[in-house]
């Protein structure tokens, strides 16, 4: 009877160590560090300012009223002065170059052999980028970043902490306008970014997903950026990003005959 109760005990542990073998391990979790207002604000702005340098290669959508394209497209931006931008069509056709700097434009249309040339300007700028984006927009869009130097001294008049995100809102009085930040809690990514004029109409749009980690600074893949008052739409997918790396001198070499025009 003795044996018969061990030879049972002895078989009911090895059934039970089975059965705990089959259980799946628990899967670590990943601890969210939960930062105040100005502490995430000064994180992020820090990952903006350490990209020195900004090299990309994807695809590229511009919708607007003149004109709905789909392209390719290379950028190259050396901080803080110099954007390199090219454009081009169905079996890598050359359709646009453009070189812009703080003071000046390039812009190089190959089918026209046409180049306009004159300092910076918000009508050439349209002109080579299709939508009204300044020097630095143009600069932190491509780049898939928003700068946040002008809040760093300022509390935000609305602070949420929800399951995975943050929500910051910055309301300007004066221009009955409010700037809404949505910022992942995981690793501090900026994922949205509005102007909403008299509380509900959003006017300006940034959306920015498909983030990957690079040189310790999340960096989305995909930018889409909406001006709705203009009904201007700007898409950007990364295929290839790569940061702080040297870049040369950003130059467009003009052929001997084309026509220039200077503005």
């Amino acid at each position: 009877m003795n044996r018969k109760l061990s030879l049972i005990s002895f078989l009911v542990i090895v059934l039970v160590l089975i059965l705990e073998g089959c259980v799946p391990a628990k899967q670590p979790t990943v601890e969210k560090k939960v930062l105040p207002a100005d502490r995430l604000l000064k994180k992020i702005e820090a990952n903006r300012r350490k990209i020195k340098s900004f090299e990309g290669t994807g695809k590229i959508e511009i919708n607007t009223p003149d004109l709905e394209a789909i392209g390719s497209f290379e950028i190259a931006i050396k901080k803080p002065d110099s954007i390199k931008f090219s454009i081009y069509g169905p079996f890598g056709i050359d359709l646009a170059h453009a070189v812009v700097s703080r003071n000046d434009v390039v812009f190089y249309e190959p089918n026209a052999n046409v180049a306009y040339i004159g300092p910076i300007k918000p009508e050439l700028l349209k002109r080579a980028f299709k939508v009204n984006l300044n020097f630095n927009e143009l600069m932190d869009a491509f780049a898939g970043a928003v700068n946040l130097t002008e809040r760093l001294s300022q509390e935000p008049d609305n602070f949420q902490i929800n399951k995975d995100d943050y929500v910051l809102t910055y309301k300007d009085q004066m221009s009955n306008k409010e700037y809404r930040y949505l910022v992942n809690i995981l690793d501090n990514a900026l994922l949205d970014y509005k102007v909403i004029e008299n509380k509900k109409n959003i006017i300006f749009e940034g959306r920015y997903t498909h983030y990957k980690n690079i040189d310790n600074v999340p960096i989305p893949y995909k930018t889409k950026i909406r001006n709705r008052n203009e009904k201007q739409e700007l898409t950007i997918n990364y295929k290839n990003i790569k940061v702080n790396e040297k870049i040369g001198n950003l130059k467009l070499n003009l052929p001997d005959d084309i026509k220039i025009i200077r503005w």
